[in-house]
């Protein structure tokens, strides 16, 4: 990492073993009676900000695992004059994470407040500052964010998924539309994001970035471990690229949720069908299986498709109504969150949590 000297801790390899098919069942965990269930979140974003609202409706036991790949807006301008890790998606999942009480709700429009100036701090969010000024002071990432969850009152712990800023790259197809079977290297989050033409896969660099530590631990130890959802291609599958991370969602004794968009997201993955997403998914990590696909029911226009597809990695599917009342591609924290409490009651066998 350029310009700031940040206290690594690498995380020991896994034990080794034989790696898991997909659809293969293996050894699960199970909570005890009465206990809430360990939960760990992967994504970025406005899609895992979602998911964490709901999450913290149901469990106090919450890990957020954030991807480090943005390099837009005012993230993208504190990593490249810093060097520090991009903020932003780490920041939002705080937000997501506090309460519905006056302080919570409070201090998530505080670290989500933007400057507008004439100046250089036009455009930066007060909790992209706090965070990286805790980090320059405290020189660790975890404890920093640690720091601010207390701060904040969060009902959950954010960890960043590596140590080190990462750059997304990405192979699309017809990205010029005079070479329409051409691919093309894209390079950064927010491009791809909002890339024309069709992504084909992606891949981070550097190449095997380490994971932190505490990120692979919260995976390992928990009962559920839910993916997205969220930007597929830029934030949902650069946790796959994580070759510690990888192992350890591989490992897990944890059930594995994986939850859906409500729409296909404009120049990322247009004409995508539900199944599409799961298949593009695989293709980047062939051994993970997943327990159980998480959909809306209205979102989902060939059911037999989707249930074929789950199956393939392993997994049910679950078709509930989580999108919002109004009409929008976004998920409603209520909805999701009993949707998720659901799946967790029925496929962990056991209940109540509470």
């Amino acid at each position: 990492m350029t310009g700031r000297s940040f206290r690594m801790r690498r995380v020991g390899r896994l034990v080794p073993g034989r790696p898991q098919a997909a659809g293969e069942r293996r050894p699960q965990r199970v909570a005890r009676r009465g206990t809430q269930p360990k939960v760990v979140a992967l994504g970025g974003g406005h899609g895992l900000s979602a998911s964490l609202a709901a999450l913290r409706r149901i469990t106090g036991d919450l890990t957020a695992v954030v991807t480090v790949a943005d390099d837009g807006g005012s993230s993208g301008r504190l990593r490249h004059e810093l060097g520090v890790l991009p903020p932003g998606d780490l920041r939002k999942a705080l937000a997501a994470l506090c309460g519905d009480d006056d302080w919570g709700q409070t201090w998530a429009r505080v670290i989500k407040h933007r400057f507008e100036s004439r100046g250089e701090l036009h455009g930066h969010a007060v909790g992209n500052l706090l965070i990286v000024a805790l980090w320059e002071q405290l020189g660790d990432h975890v404890q920093a964010l640690d720091l601010v969850g207390k701060l904040l009152g969060a009902h959950g712990r954010v960890l960043p998924m590596s140590a080190v800023p990462l750059e997304l790259q990405a192979q699309v197809r017809g990205h010029d539309p005079d070479a329409p079977d051409d691919l093309t290297t894209v390079r950064g989050q927010a491009t791809v994001a909002l890339t024309p033409g069709e992504v084909q896969s992606v891949h981070v660099v550097p190449e095997d970035p380490p994971a932190v530590p505490e990120a692979v631990e919260a995976v390992l130890d928990a009962d559920w471990v839910v993916l997205g959802p969220g930007s597929w291609f830029s934030s949902v599958i650069p946790h796959l690229l994580v070759p510690e991370l990888l192992d350890a969602l591989q490992q897990t004794r944890a059930r594995r949720v994986l939850s859906l968009n409500l729409a296909p997201q404009p120049g990322e993955t247009d004409g995508f069908s539900p199944q599409r997403h799961l298949e593009v998914l695989a293709r980047h990590a062939p051994k993970l299986a997943l327990d159980v696909v998480l959909a809306d029911a209205a979102a989902v226009p060939d059911r037999e498709s989707l249930t074929d597809a789950a199956k393939r990695l392993g997994a049910t599917v679950e078709l509930a109504a989580v999108a919002s009342p109004d009409g929008s591609p976004t998920h409603d924290p209520e909805l999701l969150a009993a949707a998720y409490d659901r799946i967790f009651r029925m496929h962990g066998r056991i209940g109540p949590w509470r």
